[in-house]
Parts: C-alpha cells; sequence; structure tokens
C-alpha cells in the first residue's frame, strides 16, 4: 500500500519538475498563435521532467492537412 503513495509522489514531482522546464523554455507564453506542434512539445516536455535538463530537448512536428475549399 505505501508503494503506491510513493509512487504516485514521484510521478507528481516528475511532471512538476517538467513544467518548470517547459516555463524556463517559455512554453506558456500567449503568442496568439497555437498549433498541434507547439501544444504537443509542451506536453512531451513535461512528461520528460528533469530529463530537460540532462539535455533532453522534445519537439513534436505535427502536419494537419488544409481544409479543402
Amino acid at each position: 500500500m505505501r508503494t503506491g503513495s510513493i509512487g504516485a509522489a514521484i510521478v507528481i514531482i516528475w511532471l512538476l519538475l517538467g513544467s518548470v522546464a517547459a516555463y524556463q523554455r517559455g512554453y506558456f507564453k500567449d503568442t496568439g498563435d497555437t498549433s498541434c506542434a507547439e501544444a504537443g512539445t509542451v506536453m512531451v516536455t513535461i512528461v520528460a521532467g528533469p530529463l530537460n535538463w540532462l539535455g533532453v530537448n522534445p519537439k513534436i512536428k505535427c502536419d494537419i492537412p488544409e481544409p479543402s475549399k
């Protein structure tokens, strides 16, 4: 039972550190243009957690087809 709560605390701390890394890279600034690539990059940066400070720089490339006329 104790292992579950320790694991949950580790996951929460991991994600908080990833959020700090995303904030340091300026991903939370409102630039007005949001794309799936930008949102994906923010998410994988948060999931990468403390690995961001070890040189991991995750990026997502997302190509959405243009709507037809």
